[in-house]
């Protein structure tokens, strides 16, 4: 079969196909009108995906070479997501589904970054354990099959993205924070100082961040450089504080399930420092990030898990709504 998957959960207007498992195309139109504003204005990011979606579905069909009459559905993200980006996309897909007279799925976007390691390699098998981390989520999940998932523990305050975002504004830097950070944190010393690691107690799975952003919001009220110690010195120690606490939680999750592999989702899985750190700490377990082009909002996951979806009979009707704070279990 033949499906087209759309994505404008946040600031990403995406298209993809997938055929047999296989993603023939994936568009990806990343908004830079935010950067002046330091995060995601939602009314302009609608606006965006209004002026963005018909280009990007067309693209998608261009480089794949396939006909819209060939489409045989259409799987669309329906939450978790901004309110308006989320009802662009799903008027965009029931649209077109009515114009093709094929079906439209409703996809949770959690759950197509988690699928989309199988993307990464389709020897993965279940059960595992997933580190689900974003500019909105930061959650740690037991897969043990398709729709059997287990929330082992998630943040109480602030997404580890969100501490990117909020800490690059700190520091004076760029947007999005996540890829701003970990550039100018090469060359820094990230032991020169000691950041809090919030929740950080024996046996807690769960996270917080916002202790870390108020920490070095204050630091940098004060901060001076001298030869002892730089800015670059301070955010290459901010960067390792979020990277020691998902590394740490990610190993006792192991521990507690005793699965073999885990994967990475999501924004930060793209973190160069968090792969590195990973590798060292888990030498005996099976680890698996999604392709960089997947690590972020995209179409090709959402095509992907369209198809399985489909597949096994998913379908629904076309009355469904979005919804912004669409829970994965």
């Amino acid at each position: 079969m033949t499906l087209l998957g759309i994505e404008t959960s946040c600031d990403e207007t995406a298209a993809a196909i997938c055929r047999h498992g296989q993603i023939l195309s994936s568009i990806v139109s990343s908004q830079i009108i935010h950067a002046k504003f330091g995060g995601v204005v939602p009314e302009l990011a609608s606006r965006e995906h209004e002026k963005l979606l018909n280009l990007i579905v067309h693209e998608s069909l261009i480089e794949s070479g396939v006909q819209k009459q060939e489409l045989d559905a259409i799987a669309v993200t329906s939450g978790p997501g901004l309110a308006g980006t989320l009802l662009t996309g799903v008027s965009f897909a029931k649209g077109l589904s009515l114009g093709l007279n094929i079906p439209v799925i409703p996809m949770n976007h959690l759950e197509a970054h988690i699928f989309a390691n199988f993307l990464a390699d389709p020897t993965l098998e279940y059960p595992f354990v997933c580190l689900l981390v974003s500019g909105g989520h930061t959650q740690l999940w037991y897969i043990q099959e398709m729709n059997q998932y287990q929330l082992l523990g998630e943040t109480r305050d602030d997404a580890a993205g969100e501490a990117f975002d909020k800490g690059a504004r700190i520091l004076g830097l760029g947007y999005p924070g996540g890829p701003a950070i970990e550039k100018e944190a090469k060359g820094g010393n990230p032991a020169i100082y000691r950041f809090p690691r919030g929740l950080m107690g024996k046996e807690s799975l769960e996270f917080s961040f916002s202790g870390l952003k108020t920490s070095l919001l204050y630091f940098m009220d004060d901060f001076q450089e001298s030869d002892s110690m730089s800015k670059r010195d301070v955010i290459a120690s901010y960067q390792q504080a979020i990277i020691d606490t998902l590394v740490e939680k990610m190993k006792r999750a192991l521990n507690k399930t005793k699965a073999k592999t885990c994967v990475i989702a999501g924004g930060v899985a793209a973190n160069k420092c968090l792969r590195d750190h990973l590798a060292v700490s888990l030498p005996n377990t099976r680890i698996l990030f999604p392709d960089l082009s997947y690590c972020t909002d995209n179409a090709a996951m959402i095509s992907y898990l369209g198809e399985l979806k489909y597949n096994s009979g998913e379908i629904g009707s076309l009355d469904f709504g979005v919804q912004p704070n669409l829970k994965l279990a």
